[in-house]
Order: C-alpha cells, then sequence, then structure tokens
C-alpha cells in the first residue's frame, strides 16, 4: 500500500471503497505531505513515545505515525472506515484500530495498559465543532498526557493562544492555558485536504503544564468567574459576575473582592490575565466561606 499523502491513492482508496464523506464526522482527509511532517515534528514524536490518534479518517497520518513513534492507538467513530484503516496500515503492526467515539474511551486505562500509566502524545484531527470540548475533556479529567496536537479551525488556535487586550481573547485561551503551553505548529490552507473545508486551518500544540501555572484554592469557581467575565464582554466585570446564575456570591463580597485584589472599578473580564482571575477567585472564595 502506497503512502496515502499522494492525492491520486487517497482518491484511489476512497473510489475502491466507494467511501462518503460524512459532514457529521467533519471528514476532510490531509493530502499534503509537508504538513504531516510539520504535524510529527510538531508532536515531538519519537520511538519511546506511544501516541493515541483521535480521527484517523483512511489512515494518512497514522501511517507516518507507525513509523515515528513506538506504537499508535488510532480511534475512529466511522464504522465504514474500519475497512479502510485495516487495509491502509495493513504493512505495520504496532497499530491498534479502536472503533469507537473518542469520548466512551477509557484513555487512563489505554495508558496505563499501554504506557505503563506515564504520559500519552495524542494526535487528533476531528470535526471542527467538537474540537474544543474534546480537548478541554481530555485536560479536564486529568488522564497523563505529555501534550495535545491538534488540527482546529485557524481562528480557534489564534484564540488558544493570546493574551489580554485582544479581540480574540476570551474564555477558551485562559482555560487552554490553565493546563497547557499553547504553540502554533503550521496554517493549513483548505487545499491540503480532500475535500476542501471552507476554512483555513491551523496545527497547535498544547504542552501540558507539568504542574499549575497559577495556584487557586476552587477550579470551579475560577472557570465559572471566566465564563461569567465573557459571557458579556461589554459589561464591566463586576456587572458580569454580579447577572450571572454562575456565581453564587453577594453582590458586596464581589465588589470587595474585586478591591482587594487591586482591580479597578471598572476593569472589564478581558483585561485580566490568568493570575488576576486565580487571584480574584481565591479572594472571592475566601469571602464566601467566611462565616
Amino acid at each position: 500500500m502506497g503512502k496515502l499523502s499522494n492525492p491520486q491513492k487517497t482518491i484511489e482508496t476512497i473510489k475502491k471503497y466507494q467511501f462518503s464523506f460524512q459532514k457529521k464526522f467533519g471528514q476532510n482527509f490531509l493530502i499534503d505531505e509537508h504538513v504531516i511532517h510539520k504535524i510529527i515534528r510538531g508532536a515531538q514524536v519519537t520511538k519511546e513515545d506511544f501516541v493515541l490518534e483521535i480521527g484517523p479518517g483512511i489512515g494518512t497520518m497514522t501511517q507516518y505515525l507507525a513509523e515515528e513513534a513506538r506504537e499508535v492507538a488510532a480511534v475512529e467513530i466511522d464504522r465504514k472506515l474500519i475497512p479502510i484503516l485495516g487495509e491502509t496500515l495493513s504493512a505495520y503492526d504496532n497499530v491498534t484500530v479502536i472503533n469507537e467515539d473518542i469520548l466512551k474511551v477509557d484513555i487512563a486505562a489505554l495508558a496505563m495498559e499501554k504506557n505503563g500509566g506515564k504520559p500519552i502524545k495524542v494526535v487528533a484531527n476531528l470535526p471542527y465543532y467538537i474540537t474544543t470540548p474534546i480537548i478541554m475533556g481530555l485536560f479536564e479529567s486529568h488522564v497523563p498526557i505529555d501534550n495535545i496536537t491538534v488540527m482546529v479551525q485557524k481562528e480557534v488556535a489564534d484564540r488558544m493562544k493570546v493574551g489580554p487586550g485582544s479581540k480574540d481573547y476570551g474564555a477558551l485561551s485562559l482555560a487552554v492555558q490553565y493546563y497547557a503551553e499553547p504553540y502554533l505548529v503550521a496554517n493549513v490552507p483548505a487545499n491540503c485536504f480532500i475535500p476542501r473545508p471552507n476554512v483555513d486551518s491551523a496545527v497547535i500544540r498544547l504542552t501540558r503544564h507539568e504542574k499549575p501555572v497559577v495556584d487557586v484554592d476552587n477550579e470551579g469557581l475560577l472557570f465559572n468567574m471566566i465564563r461569567a467575565s465573557f459571557n458579556q464582554r461589554r459589561k464591566t466585570l463586576q456587572n458580569g459576575l454580579k447577572n450571572s446564575d454562575l456565581i453564587s456570591a453577594s453582590k458586596e463580597a464581589i465588589m470587595d473582592s474585586i478591591r482587594e485584589a487591586g482591580l479597578p472599578e471598572t476593569v472589564r473580564g478581558e483585561a485580566l490575565t490568568l493570575e488576576e482571575f486565580a487571584r480574584l477567585a481565591n479572594i472571592l472564595h475566601r469571602k464566601m466561606n467566611e462565616k
């Protein structure tokens, strides 16, 4: 079986199996070898690594991962792709294909079985509408992960890596940066895929922090504050928090906390760094628990 990064080979394979693309699975297959090499270098895959690939499609990236990694588990939700993967990956004895929804896979158990519980590397090409929930789910579940290298819509990659003062800065920026260090690996134009998506894409690597970059007493409160602040971007921080169902603190406690954190009363959430949000969350948490 030849390499699927050759567009002709991809088209032949699709025709042979009379495969029809499913919009709900966000199926756009990569056909650019240069981009594939960038992704694998970006993911820092070595012969020591167990790699979890989410959304292998017809196995284009999987072929290259199998050559670079010790072992690969490829999780594919579309059962119609399983016989195709059986053929395209037949030359590799270090790949396991799992026909399942990634949200139902016990990744911690997989990491234990395949990697002795040590942190794994994740490479993913997912439908863009579910990319963020899956990435956040991986981080929030605290499964052992070294890094996640993922293809996303370009504007989502921009949002993940920016800081305060940009229109792209928001709840996603803060949530990602709480757990990981984002690094833009490559911009990927639409003509690198079959079929061509309607948007430009980017590959971003999220390297998990070994220990949290901020100390928070209540992680749930921190994230609720961040969501409340950006749900109504045009409001001041104190009004955003006061009007939110996510925050059960009194108006007085909110105002006192903002003052104690050394922030102006008119500040908006979009002006705060992660460190400032964490400090404010800790002060508010203390005030909410004062008798």
